[in-house]
């Protein structure tokens, strides 16, 4: 059972507890992005789980008319296991997605994976009727040619910061060039891609983006993790915006609970708040 102060930041245990969930945001605006959460197996048969999960979930998402999409990890879905493992689970959830009209997006793991996810994505995208996306961290250094590459594809980009700790070899490691390296990039998003999905928390680079969609009139939405700024979520749903939550559910909660907690203070502070009188 989920305490209730990690629901702050994981939806349910269940699917059914998800789906609820996603139908709640739906209700106040908000389009969900479910992930089932689980990373790193190294052997085909949780990888091959994982990916039915993914598929029932697909079916339940259109079945009940959610405005949703799903996002996996390629470690959860056999990574780990080799590039072909990966490819083949990819290929069928995808293939099922395009079925049922859903979207499906593709996290990016540390910098030992992108050549390998890049390639699934960009092969996957380039189906007939598949709406595809993948996480492109601005951090790395290697990121501009990276977008260059799918701007030539059907793949849309969700761009983040970059949450992985990577070696200064090929990644800005000081704050304020990783968040120049998002502006360089949100700048040739809008430019250069017929929509993009800007995946931050910072007010700076949502009033860049605002700023970039009135410029270029590129369609845009904003990412954001449930239980991390909320009430500005629903303050730009409000506002006519295309917000999107980023939704985890699933028995393995807790090391995902932990890191949300840790990695900045606010979300610690949040947590403290709620089991200190």
């Amino acid at each position: 059972m989920i305490p209730p102060i990690a629901n702050n930041f994981v939806a349910a245990e269940s699917t059914e507890g998800a789906l609820e969930y996603a139908a709640d945001l739906n209700g106040r605006g908000v389009s969900a992005i479910l992930n089932l959460l689980g990373e790193h197996y190294d052997e085909r048969g949780p990888a091959a789980e994982d990916a039915e999960e993914y598929r029932r979930l697909t079916a339940e998402i259109a079945e009940r008319g959610l405005d949703a999409s799903i996002s996996v990890k390629p470690s959860q879905v056999g990574l780990d296991v080799g590039d072909d493992a990966f490819a083949e689970n990819l290929t069928d959830i995808v293939g099922n997605a395009i079925d049922h009209d859903v979207f499906v997006w593709v996290d990016m793991e540390d910098h030992t994976t992108t050549d390998a996810t890049l390639d699934a994505v960009v092969e996957n995208a380039e189906r007939d009727g598949a709406e595809v996306g993948v996480a492109i961290q601005a951090n790395l250094k290697r990121t501009g040619d990276d977008l260059e590459r799918l701007a030539a594809t059907d793949a849309t980009v969700r761009l983040v910061k970059g949450a992985y700790d990577e070696p200064a070899s090929v990644a800005h490691t000081d704050k304020s060039r990783v968040n120049e390296a998002y502006e360089e990039h949100l700048d040739y998003l809008f430019s250069e891609f017929d929509r993009v999905a800007v995946g931050s928390h910072d007010p700076q680079m949502i009033s860049r983006a605002r700023r970039l969609h009135e410029e270029y009139g590129t369609p845009y939405e904003i990412q954001m993790l449930m239980g991390v700024r909320e009430d500005a979520q629903f303050d730009l749903a409000a506002e006519d915006v295309c917000v999107v939550q980023y939704v985890p559910y699933g028995s393995k909660w807790a090391q995902y609970f932990y890191r949300r907690v840790m990695e900045r203070k606010e979300n610690l502070l949040f947590a403290a708040r709620a089991i200190l009188p």
